[in-house]
C-alpha cells in the first residue's frame, strides 16, 4: 500500500513536501563515523522571553567568527559544538526579538539561560507607500533575488529531523547529518544532497497495520526554500490566485521587516496556500516565510496529495504548514532553517474509530563554505528526491553517535522516544549474547 503526497512536475502549483504511507522501505541508509575531537566545546541552553519567560522557538544560535549554528527546539533548547577557543562569541536572533551578542568560554557553557527583549517597530506611512501595494512588494523580492541570496556553490552541512506520531505517541523516528550542494539562487540547477551518517526505528505495533514513511525525506525540507523553488508556491499562474495585503512590521536580526499576508483568492478552487512573508526593509530580501496548505477543497488536496491507497481506507488532512528562515552572511543570505508540519486524519471502512496521525520534519544548516572547486555534484552516492529512509536503529545505541556534529536539541518527547529504543535494543543484545552463549 503506498499512499504518496507526489511533488508536481513545475505547472504553477505546490504540492510541497512529498509524503507516504508504505509498508516496506527502499533505501539504505549508510553509516561513517565522525571524528571526535577533544577541542570541541558543547555550549547548551535556553532562550526564552525576558518578560514572560516562555521558550522561544526557532531562535538562530551562531558562532559569529564561523559560519558554525544552530537552533532552538519547541521547547527553546539548543546545543551547539564549536571549536574551543579562548574566545567564543555568540549572536542569538529570532523573529519579534531584539538580537543578543553573548561571551561564552568552556567554564560556562552548560545550561545557559538567554533571555531576548521583544522589538517593538513602527514603519513609517512612506516606508509602505514606496510601493504600489503588497503584491507590487513580492513581485520585487523575486526580481532582487540575484542581488540579495548567494550566488556561489556552497557546501552546508545540515541535520536533519523525521518524527512520525499516531496521536501523541511516538511511532517512527529518524535522524540524519547530510552534506546539501547548493547551487547558487539564480542557477536552475536542483541542489544535491549526499548522506554523512543517520539512524532511524519505527514502531510498527503503534501504526495499527498503516506504516507512515517519508518518501523524499530530506528533500521534503529542502524544497521549502522559495528563493530557490519559488514555482512550487509562487508563479505567473499561481500569483493571480492570492490577494496580499501589508501586516504589522516586525524585527529580525535587528533590522526591521515588512509582514506580507497572502491568502489564497475566494473564486480559486485549486488548492494554494495561505501565509506570511517577512521582507528586509533595507535590502527587501526574504528572510522568513510561513506557509500553509489551503484544505478547504479536500477533494483536490487528497487527488494531490495521494499517490496509492487501499480502497477501505479514507483520508483527510487536517493540517499542513511550512517554515523556512533564511541567515545573512556580509551583506548575503542563504538558506538556514525549514519545517513541514502535516497531519492525517485516516479511517478504515467498517471501523468505528479514527486515526489521527502527524508527521513533522525538520532541516537545519549547521556549517557551510563557499564550493568552488570542479567535484562532480552529480555522482552516484547522491540521494534521489524520491527516496525513503529505511530502519537503521543501531545508532541509537551509542550515545556518542553524532560525534562533534550539530543537530537541533531534541524535545523531551523524543528524548524519552530514544531512551526506549535504547532499552529495546539493549535487550535484543543481550538475548543476542545470551543465544549466541548456549551450548550446542
Amino acid at each position: 500500500m503506498e499512499i504518496s503526497y507526489l511533488l508536481p512536475k513545475k505547472i504553477g502549483k505546490l504540492m510541497s513536501t512529498i509524503f507516504l504511507l508504505i509498508f516496506l522501505g527502499t533505501y539504505t541508509t549508510t553509516t561513517l563515523n565522525a571524528q571526535t575531537d577533544t577541542s570541541i566545546v558543547a555550549i547548551n541552553g535556553q532562550v526564552v522571553n525576558i518578560t514572560t519567560g516562555a521558550p522561544i522557538i526557532a531562535a538562530s544560535i551562531q558562532e559569529v567568527n564561523s559560519n558554525t549554528s544552530t537552533i532552538t527546539n519547541t521547547e527553546g533548547a539548543f546545543l551547539l559544538k564549536i571549536d574551543n577557543t579562548e574566545t567564543i562569541v555568540l549572536k542569538i536572533d529570532a523573529l519579534g526579538f531584539k538580537p543578543k551578542t553573548i561571551n561564552v568560554s568552556k567554564d560556562n557553557a552548560k545550561d545557559l539561560r538567554i533571555s531576548l527583549q521583544t522589538a517593538s517597530i513602527e514603519l513609517t506611512e512612506v516606508n509602505i507607500t514606496s510601493y504600489k501595494d503588497a503584491r507590487d512588494l513580492v513581485d520585487k523580492v523575486f526580481e532582487k533575488k540575484r542581488s540579495n541570496y548567494i550566488e556561489n556553490k556552497t557546501l552546508m552541512t545540515t541535520f536533519y529531523r523525521e518524527t512520525i506520531k499516531k496521536r501523541n505517541k511516538n511511532a517512527s523516528l529518524a535522524e540524519a547529518v547530510l552534506n546539501v550542494y547548493k547551487q547558487p539562487y539564480g542557477d536552475s540547477r536542483e541542489d544535491v544532497i549526499k548522506l554523512v551518517k543517520s539512524r532511524k526505528n519505527t514502531d510498527y505495533s503503534k501504526l495499527d497495520t498503516i506504516a507512515l514513511k517519508l518518501q523524499g525525506g530530506p528533500f521534503s525540507t529542502l524544497y521549502i526554500d522559495l528563493m530557490k523553488y519559488p514555482e512550487y508556491v509562487f508563479t505567473s499562474y499561481t500569483m493571480e490566485g492570492y490577494d496580499f495585503e501589508f501586516g504589522p512590521s516586525s524585527e529580525i536580526n535587528g533590522t526591521p521587516v515588512y509582514t506580507v499576508n497572502f491568502k489564497q483568492k475566494d473564486n480559486v478552487i485549486d488548492p494554494l496556500y495561505n501565509g506570511k512573508l517577512y521582507i528586509n526593509t533595507n535590502s527587501l530580501a526574504l528572510v522568513k516565510a510561513t506557509f500553509n496548505l489551503n484544505l478547504s477543497n479536500q477533494s483536490e488536496v487528497i487527488k494531490l496529495l495521494v499517490k496509492r491507497k487501499p480502497d477501505n481506507v479514507r483520508i483527510k488532512a487536517k493540517n499542513i504548514d511550512y517554515t523556512v528562515d533564511y541567515r545573512e552572511k556580509d551583506g548575503k543570505w542563504y538558506y538556514g532553517y525549514s519545517k513541514a508540519n502535516m497531519t492525517f486524519e485516516v479511517k478504515k471502512r467498517r471501523r468505528l474509530f479514527k486515526s489521527i496521525y502527524s508527521l513533522t520534519c525538520e532541516m537545519a544548516v549547521t556549517d557551510w563554505e563557499l564550493f568552488d572547486n570542479a567535484q562532480d555534484w552529480t555522482s552516484r552516492d547522491k540521494l534521489s528526491s524520491s527516496i525513503i529512509m529505511s530502519d537503521e536503529a543501531s545508532g541509537f545505541s551509542d550515545p556518542k553517535f553524532w560525534g562533534e556534529y550539530n543537530v537541533i536539541e531534541p524535545e523531551k518527547s523524543i528524548e524519552s522516544a530514544i531512551r526506549k529504543i535504547q532499552r529495546r535494543l539493549q535487550k535484543e543484545e543481550g538475548k543476542t549474547e545470551a543465544s549466541v552463549g548456549k551450548k550446542p
